[in-house]
């Protein structure tokens, strides 16, 4: 397990820099950010990609299920921006309605959509809290990336930088993480996300299906994330690997994307 998976004020930092540097002005390029736009992150969890959006002054909305992490979210936010205007909700997504928070310009989605269960449902629940012209921002790593299965949080070091090591059916994946002796918990984790973990071409029919059209879309061999995390620039990847279906979910570390509702 790496620090930055245990030291969770060291976490919301890296998120807040990535979200500054490379988040928003990808959005930037499609949708105008300033303090007229509304913000919604959902799955915010200790909200550090909140951050750069409460300094550009947004009016900004938060939801997380795990009441844990809203509270650290209140705090370190208080901490850097007293008094913000922030609204920070401890609930399911799917029990927070429109009557609730509103409509907004701009929904915030990073490295959460592969946790989430009935992603069909889930894309056509979530469009009743974006305005006409508004917009959701999704980064993602596909499933059959290295490390897409987000076994780097294992204890054991061999597992935690074992690539493509996710990618084991279920039992063995199970009787391998045992036999390292993690944790129950770790491993109840990392089997609910090789049930959530999506792939590039099921994202994109999903997409479709649900009638959202892609505004902006790009794979990286490189994720932005990677500059924090490993001081490596990101890389979009290669323009004839991003081409070819399955392949391309191999060698993408991540996708970003922006998408809005399909106009009848």
């Amino acid at each position: 397990m790496q620090e930055r998976h245990s030291n969770r004020k060291q976490y919301f930092k890296e998120q807040s820099i990535t979200t500054e540097k490379y988040v928003i002005p990808y959005i930037e390029e499609r949708l105008t950010i300033n303090e007229s736009t509304r913000v919604l992150e959902i799955g915010c969890g200790i909200g550090g990609n909140l951050l750069p959006f409460i300094k550009k002054g947004c009016q900004v909305t938060g939801v997380d299920i795990i009441d844990k992490q809203i509270k650290r979210a209140k705090q370190y936010i208080e901490e850097i921006v007293p008094n913000s205007n922030t609204k920070l909700i401890s609930n399911d997504i799917y029990n927070v309605t429109v009557e609730d928070i509103g409509t907004f310009d701009l929904i915030v989605m990073r490295d959460v959509i592969e946790h989430i269960h009935n992603q069909e449902r889930f894309f056509a629940y979530v469009k009743t809290f974006l305005k006409p012209e508004g917009q959701i921002f999704l980064g993602y790593p596909p499933w059959c990336m290295p490390f897409g299965g987000h076994h780097q949080i294992c204890k054991s070091k061999l597992l935690s930088h074992l690539p493509f090591f996710h990618l084991l059916n279920k039992s063995l994946y199970k009787w391998v993480m045992k036999a390292f002796k993690e944790k129950k918990v770790t491993i109840d984790s990392l089997l609910e996300i090789k049930e959530t973990g999506i792939s590039i071409n099921r994202f994109e029919k999903i997409i479709k299906h649900e009638n959202y059209v892609f505004t902006k879309k790009d794979f990286y061999f490189f994720n932005p994330n990677y500059e924090i995390k490993f001081g490596l620039k990101p890389r979009k990847q290669n323009k004839i690997i991003a081409s070819i279906p399955y392949i391309r979910d191999f060698f993408s570390t991540g996708c970003y994307c922006l998408i809005k509702k399909k106009l009848n």
